[in-house]
Order: structure tokens, then sequence, then C-alpha cells
């Protein structure tokens, strides 16, 4: 099965060349699951940005790094993913990461979203945190 993975920075902050080296990763997460990618895409955007979404859609007027919209069948993994590059730099400060190590986190973070897993209750998390930590482990050297 053909994926098809794009990545949009209406941030204006990011390397899209550099960007497209994520797709083999995140196929490769996916499959190591026991799913297959099909269109994904990826939007990088600032605060107020993802906050109109996060308000319009969702109806919570907060700050957040990330929203997921999941449109993905059986096992085909499908959706958006919204990104405020915003909260990536201020949460790479907060937890002492640089910003590439931060967006890598936060790219494969929504990936586990659209794979079926949750980040609501501590074991969530934890199980979360665990799988991201796994599958930044498989990055390809990329300046991690």
């Amino acid at each position: 099965m053909d994926s098809h993975i794009i990545f949009i920075d209406n941030a204006k902050k990011l390397d899209s060349n550099d960007l497209n080296r994520f797709k083999p990763w995140i196929v490769s997460c996916a499959k190591n699951e026991g799913f297959y990618v099909g269109e994904l895409s990826f939007t990088f955007c600032d605060d107020a940005f993802l906050n109109n979404i996060n308000v319009e859609y969702l109806n919570h007027d907060t700050f957040t790094d990330i929203v997921t919209f999941d449109y993905g069948k059986q096992n085909i993994i499908a959706g958006e993913i919204f990104i405020s590059v915003d909260r990536v730099f201020e949460n790479a400060s907060k937890f002492n990461q640089n910003f590439d190590q931060e967006i890598h986190r936060i790219i494969i973070h929504g990936v586990l979203h659209l794979l079926g897993y949750k980040d609501k209750s501590p074991e969530e998390k934890k199980q979360m945190s665990t799988k991201e930590d796994y599958y930044l482990s498989l990055l390809p050297d990329l300046d991690k």
C-alpha cells in the first residue's frame, strides 16, 4: 500500500525537505504496530491557529502542542495532525530538550494517537511516553 504523507509549514519556521526525511520512519513505526499509512498530513502552525482549531472543533479554549483528527479505518491510519511550533519551542525549553528532539517527539505522539494510543489517564500517559521513547530510539540519526 502506498502512503501519502504531507507536511505543511504554516508557521514558516521549518524546512520541508528536512521534514520529508521522516516519512519512512513514520511508515516503519505504523508497520511495527500492524498498520499501514494512508493519507496523513502534518500542519505546523502557531499558537493562535491551533487554539482556533481547539475551540472550533473540540470546544477547548486552551493552548496545546497538538491536535489530531483520526480518519483511519481498520488497519490503515489516516488523519490530520496540527502541531503548534510555538508550543514545541516552549516545551523544548521547559523539558530541557532541543527543538529537534521535541518536534520528533510530538510528531510520533500524533502518529501514536492515530495508532490508538491515548494519554488521558496516568497509565495511558506512561504507555504513550514509553512508546514515544521506543520509536524515537528507532529514528534514523537525523541530529537527534
